[in-house]
């Protein structure tokens, strides 16, 4: 692996474009793209730079040695912190639906925002401290907790203004074409996500 592969595969795994990367360094794109196809190499300064923002040594970069404390480190992977925060996302809408279902109390909606805020705490979390995986991650967030996290607050809209209660979930009780646009609104609003996640994926 040359130079130019090993600053390609830094990007990557930072899941930045050669763009983003260019602003990060403060050079052009266009010279992030002739460092990544061999047509010239970076000044030593922006070499420092790059090590900096990587988080890799110089000698790395330059010649690929690898230290022995950066070989056996492990970098934590973000898909992980996706999984365990749509756990604790998914848990918060059952558990909030099934307090209010056995008690009608307005709790059971703070309950369920509660849970998601920690979901939404540990998925930070993890795209914050991963070298790995960032914008797959991401993506795959939103794709699948977007279904969630829109659940609840759209909900709650719903349910104030055509059924004056605060459950999680909408009620039956609201006007008879309020209830299927709230769907309607529902599932436009999460599929806008979903696409733009997708659009996202290949413009990469």
């Amino acid at each position: 692996m040359n130079m130019a592969d090993r600053i390609q595969l830094l990007r990557k795994a930072k899941g930045i474009s050669q763009e983003e990367l260019a602003d990060k360094i403060g050079v052009s794109r266009q010279s992030v793209s002739k460092w990544e196809s061999e047509q010239s190499m970076p000044d030593m300064d922006k070499v420092i730079i790059l090590s900096d923002y990587f988080e890799v040594t110089t000698d790395y970069i330059l010649k690929g040695i690898e230290n022995k404390a950066q070989t056996n480190e492990k970098p934590a992977n973000a898909a992980i912190f996706t999984i365990v925060s749509t756990a604790l996302n998914f848990m918060g809408l059952i558990i909030s639906a099934a307090v209010w279902y056995e008690q009608q109390v307005p709790m059971a909606l703070v309950v369920g925002l509660i849970f998601m805020a920690l979901g939404c705490m540990v998925f930070g979390i993890g795209i914050v401290s991963s070298a790995s995986n960032k914008q797959k991650a991401k993506q795959l967030f939103w794709m699948i907790n977007i279904w969630i996290l829109a659940f609840i607050p759209l909900s709650f809209i719903y349910n104030v203004l055509f059924t004056g209660l605060v459950a999680p979930y909408p009620l039956l009780g609201g006007s008879l074409i309020a209830y299927p646009v709230f769907w309607l609104v529902y599932f436009v609003v999460c599929l806008a996500v979903v696409f733009a996640q997708v659009k996202a994926a290949k413009n990469k």
